[in-house]
């Protein structure tokens, strides 16, 4: 039985429950998980020190020279270069990463298959493994003395291949979970009405895992354009073909241009920047829709 207090409307006989007194109301804000002032103090406090701080500090230096200073680093022409190398194999990267990172993740959650748990161990080998490693290996499989006899070392397809390593977790581990909790009624109903695999899974399968999918891939893209370790060896460093973005900031602070670089790697937060807050605007507009279609 309740041990909330009741009262009973005039006229009515009917008995409805009173207001929460000071004590009850007290005891639903204990249990709201809130952290109160003090925790989102600290957590903002935290936030400056580490995200805000230093990135109004890159901001303010990519401006050492002025703004004429400012549009001339960014918009000169190895710099417009290698930032056109840098957005354009990331858009490669993604695309392929949308593609095998699905795969991969349907395979781990709908096969099954001897050294599943090994696998599924290996696709976050690249969160833990730094990318100088990476580069390294790459080199000796895919340099001047490639064992295989590909060679891919100097080259764009060698950049591609670099930071698909580095990438891969991000699609797969952003579909797998949602494809985990798909339902599989759904499937067999559609399979019971004719339905082939094919269709099933572009009409049904796909449109859940879509949102999922852009997200991985988004974040794919924001990682591959500020890349640097995996593709410091493999890509050889070539202005206005394989250069990097991250290398060219680094070449102008070896020049001693630290505002050039700082100009340039403020360009490259913008362009992050835009593409995760494009992803939060798709996934708000992706559960506001399921939660008007529930």
């Amino acid at each position: 039985m309740s041990d909330a207090p009741t009262t009973t409307a005039v006229g009515t006989g009917t008995t409805v429950p009173s207001p929460p007194d000071r004590r009850t109301r007290k005891k639903l804000v204990q249990v709201t998980g809130a952290v109160g002032p003090l925790g989102i103090g600290v957590a903002t406090l935290w936030l400056s020190i580490i995200v805000v701080l230093p990135l109004a500090a890159l901001t303010v230096a990519s401006f050492g020279d002025g703004i004429g200073g400012f549009v001339d680093a960014v918009t000169s022409p190895v710099a417009l270069a290698s930032l056109r190398v840098t957005i354009m194999v990331s858009v490669v990267v993604a695309v392929i990463n949308v593609v095998m990172g699905t795969l991969i993740a349907w395979v781990l959650v709908r096969d099954e298959f001897p050294g599943k748990r090994i696998v599924n161990a290996l696709i976050d080998l690249p969160f833990a493994l730094p990318t100088i490693v990476a580069s390294i290996v790459l080199l000796a499989l895919y340099g001047p003395e490639s064992p295989i006899h590909i060679y891919l070392n100097a080259t764009q397809p060698g950049l591609i291949v670099a930071l698909a390593f580095v990438t891969l977790p991000f699609v797969v581990r952003s579909v797998q979970p949602v494809l985990i909790e798909v339902d599989r009624e759904v499937e067999e109903a559609a399979a019971s009405l004719g339905a082939d695999n094919v269709t099933i899974f572009r009409r049904v399968v796909l449109p859940t895992l879509m949102p999922a999918i852009i997200s991985g891939a988004g974040l794919a893209f924001a990682r591959a354009i500020g890349e640097y370790g995996s593709v410091v060896l493999i890509g050889g460093n070539i202005p206005r073909e394989t250069q990097m973005a991250s290398q060219y900031i680094q070449q102008q602070i070896e020049i001693d241009r630290p505002a050039a670089a700082a100009a340039v790697s403020v360009a490259l937060l913008a362009i992050a920047f835009v593409t995760l807050f494009v992803l939060r605007l798709l996934a708000s507009r992706g559960q506001r829709r399921e939660e008007q279609a529930e």
